[in-house]
C-alpha cells in the first residue's frame, strides 16, 4: 500500500502540465443538478417524503442561498430522497437522471465546454471539481462522451437511514480534496460562479467567475482583487 501511494504521489510530483480547475453546475451546465434530481425523486408518488423535512421547509428560502445553508440543505435531501432505498438502487436511478439530464438541448454551457477543450488542446492538466455526487457527474460527461479531465466530486454512501455524503465537496473540502489527490499549487487558472467557490478560486493565479451576480462578483473582488476576471458565458 505505501509503495503504491508512493508511487501515485511521483507521478503527480512529475507532472508539470498547468492545472485548470472547473467547476460544474452553474459553469459548465446550467442547473443545479443534483437539486433537479432531488426535485424529480420529491414529486409525484415520492412527494410524502417531503413530511421528513417537514419542520425544516418553511427555512428553505433563507438557507439556501447561503453557503452553510446550502450545504445543510444538500445532506438533508440526500438522506430524505433515499431514506429506505439501497445504494445500488440510488446509484442506479442517479445515473439514469444524469443520462437523461444531459440529452436535454441546452444544459451545457457551451462556452465552458469550448474552454474546457480548449485548455485540453493546450496540454493542461483540466480537473473538474465540484460538490457534486461523482456518479451524477460522472453519467452526465459520459453520455456526451465529454472526458480527457479529471473528476473531484464529493463521495456518497449508502446506510440505515439512506445515502450520507462521506466527502462533501464544497467551499473550504475543495482545497482539501485537491491536496489529497496530489494537485500542486498554485494553479494556473480556475472557474467558478459562486461564493462557495471561493476556497478554490484562491489557489489560482487567474481566478475567473463566471455568469455570477454584480453581489458575488464585489464579494469575490475584495476577497480577490484585481486578479479576478469575471466571465459572460453563453
Amino acid at each position: 500500500m505505501t509503495q503504491g501511494m508512493d508511487t501515485v504521489a511521483a507521478e503527480a510530483a512529475a507532472d508539470t502540465r498547468r492545472v485548470v480547475l472547473f467547476d460544474f453546475d452553474g459553469v459548465i451546465v446550467r442547473h443545479q443538478t443534483l437539486e433537479l434530481y432531488f426535485r424529480e425523486r420529491l414529486s409525484g408518488f415520492g412527494r410524502w417524503r417531503l413530511l421528513l423535512a417537514l419542520p425544516v421547509l418553511p427555512f428553505v428560502p433563507m438557507l439556501l442561498p447561503r453557503v452553510g445553508g446550502s450545504r445543510f440543505l444538500g445532506r438533508l435531501f440526500l438522506r430524505v430522497t433515499t431514506f429506505g432505498r439501497r445504494e445500488a438502487t440510488y446509484r442506479r436511478h442517479i445515473a439514469a437522471f444524469g443520462r437523461t439530464y444531459a440529452r436535454r438541448p441546452g444544459v451545457f454551457v457551451r462556452d465552458a465546454v469550448a474552454a474546457l477543450r480548449r485548455h485540453q488542446s493546450m496540454g493542461d492538466r483540466v480537473i473538474i471539481v465540484t460538490g457534486n455526487d461523482a456518479t451524477l457527474v460522472q453519467a452526465i460527461l459520459d453520455e456526451v462522451n465529454l472526458g480527457g479531465c479529471e473528476l473531484v466530486a464529493s463521495r456518497t454512501k449508502g446506510g440505515l437511514f439512506g445515502m450520507r455524503f462521506v466527502v462533501h465537496n464544497v467551499d473550504t473540502a475543495k482545497p482539501l480534496s485537491l491536496q489529497r489527490a496530489g494537485v500542486p499549487r498554485p494553479c494556473a487558472v480556475a472557474y467558478g460562479d459562486s461564493l462557495s467557490d471561493l476556497p478554490m478560486l484562491r489557489l489560482a493565479d487567474a481566478p475567473r467567475l463566471v455568469n455570477a451576480r454584480e453581489k458575488t462578483i464585489k464579494k469575490m473582488r475584495k476577497a480577490l482583487g484585481d486578479r479576478l476576471d469575471t466571465l459572460d458565458w453563453f
